[in-house]
């Protein structure tokens, strides 16, 4: 075997490999060699493959063969036949597309966990920023404390339509601060979920603010200490009202209009949510309305202590409707109409239904009563009022065993022990044969008992339909 070699390249200490170079290819360099191997015919089948590579050795260039042999595996560089695309090293997400990938995956299980509680797309597009409350660190904890103090799961979805912006509080620092004001206003403990649900919004209002600002107005004006638990929990809104905007400007105009100050503050104990009727929406149009309909000035106080509901229903057309139905009751002046009214203001709610079964009545069995029964309506209204089976009936079927002639009010105006006695008279002395005494605004500011009747009862507006 021959074998020629030139000394000039020691050890190399970097080779870059470039695989793309065809084989057996020479470049002129500074320094020419040849290297010229001989080997027998049946070396390569022994001895491996041979791997053609072009070499870079401290700056300058060249070509070479090698032969890798499985001898020597130290000194081999072995190339992979399957060549790595550059493209590869970027086959990951960038960090920008993990980010958002993350905010929508965050958002869909806000979204999703909304959707379980009730709350439509619209109801979150009514209050976007929901989206910013975690459901682990926001949503779960507030609504396990309000579960644990009682507010149903079922009031949920109208509890967050209301206040959403309950899911960015913090229980130990807002909520629960909160819950301790209510129950030392004397909120029984029972109650404060029914207060929650009716007015979520208290849990966003500070505790020295318009919360202590409207309860120490009320007691001003008279409103017992211990009521004012009651009045709160029948209506919390007050909580929510600005004493100089809402509640004193409505005080001073029901008692411009001649109701004494302590007997607002009666009527606010057992109906407060007549607080909630807007001064100049609704108060003012309905008593311009009752005068238009023949109701004297100076029964207004009258009758807006007798039903405080009359200032704030929708009014003219409920007059509209019962003066024609009175009409076509009996033959009714139009001041008839006013005394009517004043006499007993509940009958602008009253049901047409009812009060026709009732003159029907009348139509028919006038011989108990006296020969005009249908005009003894204007004198007493309230017979629209009492049970037709139940007492009215009943109680003519007696006095027309008796013979007695009567009026309306000597039938009906007095309880069934008192009805018992009168059915000894021999004659109906003409006295009680008078109607109903009018009614009198110093029965509102009598001395009441020790006993607090602030015990949570829900007050039906319908009693009268």
């Amino acid at each position: 075997m021959k074998i020629r070699s030139c000394v000039g390249i020691t050890k190399p200490s970097l080779l870059l490999v470039h695989s793309e170079l065809p084989a057996l290819t020479f470049h002129k360099t500074k320094l020419t060699w040849t290297s010229t191997l001989r080997f027998p015919s049946n070396y390569e089948r022994t001895s491996g493959s041979v791997t053609r590579f072009h070499c870079n050795v401290a700056g300058r260039t060249g070509a070479s063969t090698s032969v890798s042999s499985s001898s020597s595996k130290s000194n081999t560089v072995h190339l992979s036949r399957k060549q790595v695309k550059p493209s590869s090293l970027y086959s990951r997400p960038s960090l920008s597309n993990m980010k958002k990938e993350r905010i929508a995956n965050r958002a869909k299980e806000r979204i999703d966990f909304l959707h379980k509680l009730g709350l439509t797309i619209e109801d979150i597009n009514n209050y976007p920023l929901v989206l910013g409350c975690s459901v682990k660190k926001n949503m779960i904890p507030v609504l396990d404390y309000l579960g644990k103090l009682g507010v149903r799961k079922s009031t949920f979805t109208e509890f967050l339509r209301r206040y959403p912006q309950v899911l960015h509080a913090s229980v130990v620092v807002d909520l629960a601060p909160v819950v301790k004001y209510l129950q030392g206003l004397d909120i029984k403990p029972n109650d404060i979920p029914r207060v929650l649900e009716k007015y979520p919004e208290v849990l966003g209002f500070k505790l020295e603010g318009t919360m202590s600002t409207s309860v120490a107005y009320l007691v001003g004006i008279g409103v017992s200490r211990r009521e004012v638990g009651g009045v709160l929990t029948k209506y919390p809104e007050i909580l929510g009202m600005r004493v100089g905007r809402v509640i004193k400007p409505f005080v001073e105009y029901l008692e411009g209009l001649g109701i004494p100050r302590l007997a607002i503050a009666r009527l606010i104990e057992k109906r407060p949510h007549i607080l909630g009727f807007g001064l100049e929406e609704r108060v003012k149009p309905n008593l311009a309305s009752l005068l238009e309909f023949n109701v004297r000035k100076a029964s207004l106080p009258s009758i807006v202590a007798q039903y405080p509901e009359i200032i704030g229903i929708d009014l003219k057309p409920k007059l509209l409707g019962q003066r024609s139905l009175i009409q076509s009751i009996i033959d009714l002046e139009p001041e008839d109409f006013g005394t009517v009214v004043e006499k007993m203001p509940q009958i602008v709610s009253l049901s047409n239904t009812s009060m026709v079964k009732h003159a029907d009545f009348l139509k028919g069995c006038g011989f108990s009563l006296q020969q005009r029964p249908l005009d003894d309506l204007v004198a007493f209204p309230a017979f629209f009022t009492y049970g037709l089976e139940s007492t009215i009936k009943p109680r003519d079927k007696i006095v027309a065993k008796k013979g007695f002639k009567c009026s309306l009010s000597w039938l009906l105006n007095c309880s069934d022990e008192k009805f018992k006695d009168r059915l000894n008279y021999d004659t109906i002395e003409m006295e009680e044969m008078e109607t109903m005494p009018s009614f009198d605004m110093n029965s509102l500011m009598e001395p009441r008992s020790d006993e607090s009747d602030s015990d949570y009862e829900e007050d039906s507006d319908d009693e009268y339909a």
